[in-house]
């Protein structure tokens, strides 16, 4: 697609928003939900509020990223909480955990904008979300009938980028960015000690510069994974030992590296927000057992 096919869908998207009379826009800070934001900004002024559930899957520094965007784009910004803990399916942590998050966060979403009587709820789903296999999230999105501007005009994950280039937006080539909860392997409960661990340990590989990467909780293994250009930086002895040491630190047995580097979805059996494929026993069953 050009640029101008972007501009073109992305007018139209606009054009569809300011037909409404307000919207809350569900809002993560990451490139899908920013633009979604700056659209309906463009589009409908003060009229417009971005939306943040602040829980334990949403790692501060992601908080403070929304927080940032917001100002950048202008928006109105509002910063709500509720705890995914709350749910037993959730903690389960079965293959359609995704539906229940989006399915709680959502329904916080609706309650925000009843509260500022605001009727419409946009999220930034986009056109490729859909073919991007098992999205158990999306089915919440379609049940609770939020309006999804970006795949509504048919505006793709490459396009969004090109649009966030033009609004000038610093998110516009941030790497995508799942909940905490997708590095719990599917099966194995979700927890706020696993929670809270798996941010620390994130937290440290972005002190250290890493742009693309996961820290895998496999019942106290703590498994990195980064980028394959950023591979050579994660082999560097002063990274591998303040990596041994902190992440220890913070709650896990063993710290590893997987040299296959980062991919999405290495703890699950079937995609869900962006994470997909492997049961953590095809992983690990043969080299690395579960504590029992």
């Amino acid at each position: 697609m050009s640029e101008r096919d972007a501009a073109a869908k992305a007018d139209a998207a606009r054009e569809a928003l300011a037909e409404r009379d307000s919207a809350l826009v569900a809002f993560s800070g990451g490139v899908d939900s920013s633009v979604v934001a700056a659209l309906a900004f463009d589009a409908l002024g003060e009229d417009a509020v971005a939306c943040t559930a602040k829980s334990e899957t949403l790692p501060e520094a992601e908080l403070e990223d929304a927080a940032r965007v917001a100002d950048e784009i202008g928006i109105e910004h509002v910063v709500v909480e509720f705890s995914e803990l709350d749910n037993p399916d959730f903690v389960t942590n079965d293959d359609d955990r995704c539906y229940h998050c989006r399915t709680m966060r959502l329904g916080r979403m609706y309650e925000a904008a009843r509260e500022r009587d605001i009727e419409t709820v946009c999220d930034g789903t986009n056109a490729s979300d859909p073919g991007e296999g098992h999205r158990p999230g999306l089915r919440a999105v379609e049940e609770l009938e939020v309006v999804s501007p970006l795949l509504a005009h048919d505006i793709t994950k490459d396009e969004v980028r090109e649009i966030a280039d033009e609004y000038g937006l610093s998110v516009a080539d941030k790497p995508s960015m799942a909940c905490l909860s997708s590095r719990i392997p599917t099966g194995l409960e979700v927890t706020e000690e696993r929670l809270s661990r798996v941010e620390q340990a994130e937290r440290i590989l972005r002190t250290w510069g890493f742009e693309q990467f996961r820290v895998r909780d496999h019942d106290g293994l703590a498994r990195i994974e980064v980028a394959p250009d950023e591979l050579e930086h994660a082999l560097d002895p002063d990274f591998v030992r303040a990596a041994r040491d902190h992440i220890k630190d913070v709650g896990f047995d063993h710290v590893t590296l997987d040299l296959h580097g980062y991919r999405t979805g290495s703890v699950s059996p079937a995609a869900d927000e962006d994470e997909d494929d492997l049961l953590v026993d095809d992983v690990f069953a043969q080299d690395y057992p579960m504590r029992k």
